[in-house]
């Protein structure tokens, strides 16, 4: 890659932490996207970036169809270079948004994963069991973590972000930090709570040192728990029960959402809890239901 390319790759890159505060994830696809393009580009013999035009945008898109992109992935890469070309031009790299008429594909968007109310209650249960078992800091932790993570949809990013001021005993709710920097509050429930309650009280402090800061959870040497370790607790809790596959904290996220609605909770509250910037992406899970309303009737229904 020329040095021109990379150092338009590096002011991009301060853009999006500086200026959009995305989320770590989310600049790693957008900034994957811009080299699939730069190297795109280099292979056909656009050498400048104020060389682009849209019909190679389209080559781009095409090219990565032939090699068996998923519409979801191109989807999202036009909605990437989208992004690129309006802050090219705003940076005076494009004279004109070279991207602003390219179509996105549709995607062909897949339900969510999620648990029934039964599993969910047998792999809290699960942890339960094991905590009693063990007595150690860590189960205690682990069962905390997981019932969060149901009872509040939060992401993993928030849950390993929460400090202890985030706790409002009286109002049982947590605030939590969450993408572009939105900060939202989130009821919890009593067995979450109950959960926290005795994380805090009987097993942060045998974990807890100089390097614990404020954090509410930690990891085995006392540092704030980081995203995998969370991931790798929720794994190993959601294989207890039968017939599930990998599932992992976004399942988590999806169940508390259906259950939610299902439970006869509004769209807009749904949305409110989540985090989500727009109503579409709640929708998603009014979809869920009626398929899974439609599963329940042709199983019980004798005419279904």
């Amino acid at each position: 890659m020329s040095d021109e390319y990379e150092k338009l790759i590096a002011a991009f890159t301060r853009h999006l932490e500086v200026e959009r505060s995305l989320s770590v994830h989310t600049i790693r696809a957008y900034l994957g996207d811009l080299e699939s393009l730069i190297s795109h580009l280099e292979q056909i013999g656009v050498t400048n970036i104020s060389q682009l035009e849209l019909i190679h945008l389209r080559s781009w898109l095409a090219n990565q169809q032939v090699k068996g992109g998923a519409r979801t992935t191109l989807s999202r890469r036009a909605v990437s270079v989208r992004l690129f070309t309006k802050w090219a031009l705003k940076n005076k790299y494009l004279e004109k948004d070279v991207a602003a008429t390219l179509a996105t594909p549709k995607g062909h968007r897949t339900l969510p994963e999620v648990l029934e109310v039964a599993d969910a209650k047998v792999a809290m249960d699960s942890l339960a069991t094991r905590a009693a078992e063990e007595e150690t800091p860590i189960s205690l932790r682990d069962v905390a973590m997981v019932e969060m993570l149901y009872a509040s949809g939060a992401r993993v990013a928030e849950l390993c972000g929460l400090d202890l001021s985030d706790i409002d005993y009286d109002r049982q709710t947590i605030r939590v930090l969450g993408k572009g920097n939105k900060e939202r509050t989130i009821p919890l429930g009593n067995p979450a709570m109950k959960a926290l309650n005795v994380w805090l009280k009987e097993g942060r402090d045998s974990l807890a040192n100089s390097q614990s800061e404020n954090a509410v959870f930690l990891g085995a040497r006392g540092k704030r728990i980081d995203q995998r370790t969370v991931r790798t607790v929720v794994y190993n809790a959601l294989q207890a029960i039968e017939g599930i596959e990998r599932m992992g904290p976004h399942a988590l996220r999806h169940s508390a959402a259906t259950h939610l609605l299902e439970g006869g909770a509004d769209l807009r509250t749904v949305q409110e809890i989540l985090g989500h910037a727009s109503l579409a992406t709640t929708q998603i899970y009014t979809h869920v239901s009626t398929e899974r309303l439609q599963k329940a009737f042709k199983q019980a229904h004798p005419r279904a």
